[in-house]
């Protein structure tokens, strides 16, 4: 283990919160409780913005698998902060089959990918052919944070209708992404709706979210409810 792995546990361990640990133990149900050490989040983002400037941090993110739950998260973070758009790539790829949670895998969307949407769309096609749970979990947020806005095609909405999986961290990242998409891009997402496009959990498991949704008005809630399988 690197000086820099054993500084970034020690400092997690100094931070610990048990009951915090037993909360999270909770909602994160695919890890075991012993991997968690019970850090709260703005804890372990200070943590990885200290160490990211650390002229060793490449020996920590060398140093996979990690034990610990707050590990995983303060290195995913740490690839958040990079601003070269290669060197981020190259570390989130070699990172990404570690991901065995769906708070880590949630926990960081690179600013650096914003300047670069059209290279980015390479590898989130092989992020979702990957069949990894959280590998697909992370393409499909990507296409959410980056490509709703400016930067939106009707395409993208179709390459997330075609993914299919059995995993409920997949499917709900579906349902989260076009929920989002009802919000931002309502005409051009609604035909994935209408056309019962999506499995029949994740179309329902899409409008509850939507029905949930501030930015969606209350007529487009109505409707939607009118397509409930």
């Amino acid at each position: 283990m690197s000086a820099i792995t054993e500084h970034i546990k020690e400092s997690l361990f100094s931070c610990q919160d048990l009951g915090y640990r037993d909360f999270q133990a909770r909602l994160i149900p695919t890890i075991d409780k012993e991997t968690i050490i019970g850090v709260r989040t703005p804890r372990v983002r200070a943590l990885a913005k200290e160490v990211a400037k650390d002229p060793q941090i490449g020996a920590f993110l060398c140093d996979l698998p990690h034990r610990y739950y707050e590990e995983n998260n303060v290195h995913v973070c740490v690839i958040g902060q990079m601003k070269d758009y290669e060197s981020c790539l190259r570390e989130l790829e070699k990172f990404l089959p570690y991901i065995d949670n769906w708070a880590t895998c949630d926990m960081e969307a690179p600013k650096v990918f914003r300047k670069h949407t059209q290279e980015l769309l390479t590898p989130i096609r092989g992020w979702l052919a990957s069949g990894q749970t959280y590998t697909v979990r992370f393409a499909i947020r990507m296409l959410m944070c980056f490509y709703l806005d400016q930067n939106f095609r009707t395409e993208y909405l179709e390459l997330v209708a075609g993914v299919r999986s059995q995993e409920y961290y997949v499917n709900m990242m579906i349902a989260w992404y076009f929920a989002t998409a009802l919000a931002r891009q309502y005409e051009a997402a609604l035909p994935y709706i209408e056309q019962r496009r999506l499995a029949d959990w994740t179309h329902n498991k899409t409008i509850q979210k939507a029905q949930e949704s501030l930015r969606i008005t209350p007529e487009q809630k109505a409707y939607l409810k009118t397509w409930k399988v």
